[in-house]
């Protein structure tokens, strides 16, 4: 009889791990799946960031060119600022020039 006894406690024990593997197969379910959500939401706002920062760089080529149209129109703010830019770009162009006529 002890035997038995013994063998329908090793049973209980078994669906007791059987038990409790099915509840942490579904709890790695679960997680797997916030993973793959946050996985996707970072890449969201990723993408947002990425917008951001080409906005920003646009906008700071809007100042850019406005402070330069101001100085052009005569702002005295600027001019220097304008004199230095055109300067640059006189450079650039004669650097051109020299590499195609070469």
């Amino acid at each position: 009889m002890t035997d038995v006894f013994q063998m329908s406690d090793v049973i209980k024990i078994v669906d007791s791990l059987e038990d409790k593997i099915k509840k942490l197969i579904s709890k790695i379910e679960l997680l797997e799946q916030d993973n793959r959500l946050l996985r996707a939401e970072l890449s969201e706002k990723e993408s947002r960031q990425q917008e951001s920062y080409k906005q920003i760089q646009d906008l700071q080529a809007q100042i850019t060119a406005l402070k330069a149209a101001n100085a052009l129109l005569g702002s005295d703010d600027f001019k220097r600022e304008t004199k230095t830019r055109i300067n640059s770009l006189i450079r650039e162009i004669d650097y051109c020039v020299a590499q195609l006529s070469d």
